[in-house]
């Protein structure tokens, strides 16, 4: 049996986009969608900008550029208003006062029939993704392993780090499918990885892997990655942003067009199962690599 992860019958799903900040992410997907102000991709609607940041994102910039109703849920003046000055998820109070938030956020996105949602760039751990399907894109590749854990996840440029320190030669970009956060956030990067880019060179600015990982060694406190304003954090921040455009770009747009339309599907043993059309048969993947040409392969 497939189980489907997005069920909408005959009609054209609805997505909201959920930005922190500069939202490049955002518009990528929302360029793809619409051209002179029509939609050109059947596959998706999109619905509404969702921000937490109403006061720093570009959200309403980008809403007005495209037509789009804006939800604004300020997280740092929510949690100001119980009493906290910090938006954080490290005591039980911050936790239950997350989830309020989440309440509102919910309460603000009801008129909007929303089917899915698309992280592009949303800070704040949010459950709302158990009300319905969630799409990320993550800067590194979750494909790879080491004793069964995803070596390159992880927050802001860690995978990057992480990716550069084993001195492959390539980064990539994937798209998960988000997974409700517990405690302090752990495992929302567990889920189907649905789909990841094709290979963008490393920048290393001439340095070897061995350089970067003795500077990671002299690295001191609770926060080895993206705290510490070194050479390795300064060559992650470049690759990072290359690995947007080389990878996010092209991967997250792609991976949305195909999961509309109800490409991707799970089996009964947990297995992903992917379908390059609805009219083919599914077959049991890993992942999906999405190429700049528009091809797709599906690596062994």
């Amino acid at each position: 049996m497939a189980n489907v992860f997005l069920k909408v019958g005959k009609k054209t799903p609805k997505g909201a986009i959920f930005l922190s900040g500069s939202g490049t992410n955002a518009e990528k997907l929302l360029e793809n969608s619409f051209r002179n102000g029509s939609t050109v991709h059947s596959s998706w609607e999109p619905s509404v900008l969702v921000t937490d940041r109403p006061k720093t994102s570009r959200a309403r910039e980008i809403a007005k550029k495209y037509g789009l109703p804006l939800v604004e849920a300020g997280i740092q003046d929510f949690y100001k208003s119980r009493g906290m000055e910090k938006v954080n998820l490290a005591t039980e109070k911050a936790r239950q006062i997350r989830e309020e938030w989440t309440d509102l956020l919910r309460e603000k996105l009801l008129p909007y029939e929303i089917d899915f949602g698309l992280l592009a760039g949303f800070v704040p751990l949010c459950n709302i993704v158990r009300d319905f399907p969630c799409l990320n894109v993550h800067p590194g590749d979750l494909t790879y392993e080491e004793n069964g854990v995803r070596t390159f996840a992880g927050l802001h440029s860690v995978g990057v780090e992480l990716a550069m320190l084993k001195g492959g030669g390539f980064l990539r970009s994937s798209v998960i499918l988000v997974q409700p956060f517990s405690g302090a956030g752990g495992g929302m990067d567990s889920g189907h990885i649905l789909g990841i880019s094709g290979k963008a060179e490393t920048i290393y600015e001439g340095h070897s892997a061995a350089e970067l990982q003795e500077i990671f060694d002299k690295r001191e406190g609770p926060h080895l990655h993206g705290r510490h304003h070194d050479l390795l954090f300064s060559l992650a921040e470049k690759n990072q942003a290359m690995l947007k455009e080389k990878g996010d770009w092209i991967v997250y747009p792609s991976v949305t067009e195909d999961f509309a339309k109800g490409c991707f599907a799970e089996a009964d043993d947990g297995s992903l199962l992917y379908r390059k059309d609805p009219a083919s048969p599914y077959q049991k993947i890993r992942t999906v690599e999405y190429t700049p040409d528009g091809s797709t392969a599906i690596p062994l």
